[in-house]
């Protein structure tokens, strides 16, 4: 099976009702990756038909479960999953956070040649970042701890929002470890097609 034809029984097995464009946009996204990948070692993953489960079916399995219209990528690294999520949620607003120059360049690349609207590119760390904003969802892929997560980025979910983290196995030991004031509003089990591991997505809101 050619890639395209993976990614697109993934997302319909996913239960997404992704456009032409849509799925053309994200196979888009692929390639612009792989050539930037070469120069600034955005992903480890190589192989196309790894980047289609591990990237964008990976990323695109959490959007039946996210209901906001504000995003905060927070770690974006190579857009993941921020800038699935803005070509799969085009009424939401997305905003790609990530401290290094050289990934915040190929993020605004990235929207300008895939000619995504509904995002913006912060080039900062968290902790220094003014947003003058809340949002409705606050996640990330590339926290490694949990509880670091909640304490670095909590301040900046808006009231009935929630931090997104998107985990391998259901990690109990840092749910235990989360800050004063935090709490798990739902646990989502996810099967990413192509993708032979445990992955979850963890709602973290304020009490």
């Amino acid at each position: 099976m050619t890639p395209a034809g993976q990614f697109a029984a993934g997302a319909a097995q996913l239960g997404l009702n992704l456009s032409p464009q849509t799925q053309q946009a994200l196979l888009d996204f692929l390639t612009l990756l792989e050539k930037w990948n070469r120069v600034y070692s955005l992903t480890a993953v190589r192989d196309r038909a790894e980047m289609v489960g591990q990237h964008l079916l990976d990323c695109l399995a959490i959007v039946p479960h996210v209901r906001a219209r504000t995003i905060l990528d927070v770690g974006s690294g190579g857009g993941f999953p921020g800038i699935p999520l803005a070509l799969a949620l085009p009424d939401a607003q997305v905003t790609l956070l990530d401290s290094s120059q050289k990934k915040a360049a190929f993020l605004r690349q990235a929207l300008i040649e895939l000619a995504i609207g509904n995002a913006t590119v912060e080039c900062a760390r968290v902790e220094d970042w003014h947003a003058g904003r809340l949002f409705e969802l606050v996640v990330s892929r590339a926290f490694s701890d949990m509880a670091e997560f909640a304490a670095r980025c909590g301040h900046l979910v808006a009231p009935g929002g929630a931090l997104g983290a998107m985990k391998g196995g259901y990690p109990h030991d840092e749910l235990a470890r989360l800050p004063q004031g935090f709490r798990l509003r739902a646990a989502h089990a996810l099967a990413v097609p192509g993708l032979d591991a445990e992955r979850h997505l963890l709602l973290i809101a304020r009490e």
